[in-house]
């Protein structure tokens, strides 16, 4: 229990975007906030781009700056390791999550969404501009949407 209770802390306190995993959800915070959704489908544990993904954009101080004001964010992980696996509901919404935006199974794929759930981006694989490009990609979509 005390490990929990440091584990949870420590995830409150660091300067992290707070990450979503039912898009449901994500619609309505994101129609309620006037928010854009980033959904990102990612392989936790197998998938070099997608942790790459996580480690050099989706950590950097600018990006969590706008994700905290303008986005509701959305991880599916599909991860492979038996030790990893997700609970029965949660795969099944991922698997939701899937048949309606990366019917492919394409990893990493990042999508904008509209409150909605429309699509008004995607980006296929790691994207091919520096971090700082593809959130300022990311930032023009959202002042543009506003």
């Amino acid at each position: 229990m005390k490990l929990l209770l440091a584990l949870t802390m420590l995830l409150l306190s660091g300067d992290q975007p707070l990450w979503h995993y039912n898009i449901d959800e994500a619609k309505q915070i994101a129609s309620r906030e006037h928010r854009l959704i980033l959904l990102n489908f990612s392989g936790s544990d197998w998938c070099g781009p997608c942790i790459r993904m996580h480690k050099e954009i989706f950590s950097l101080q600018d990006f969590i700056n706008l994700a905290g004001t303008n986005l509701v964010l959305v991880n599916a992980d599909f991860p492979r390791m038996k030790k990893n696996q997700l609970g029965a509901q949660q795969q099944q919404i991922n698997n939701a999550m899937a048949d309606r935006y990366n019917p492919k199974g394409r990893f990493p794929l990042t999508i904008l969404l509209d409150p909605q759930g429309n699509v008004l981006k995607e980006w296929d694989g790691f994207p091919a501009v520096p971090p700082e490009g593809f959130i300022s990609e990311v930032r023009d979509i959202v002042h543009a949407k506003r």
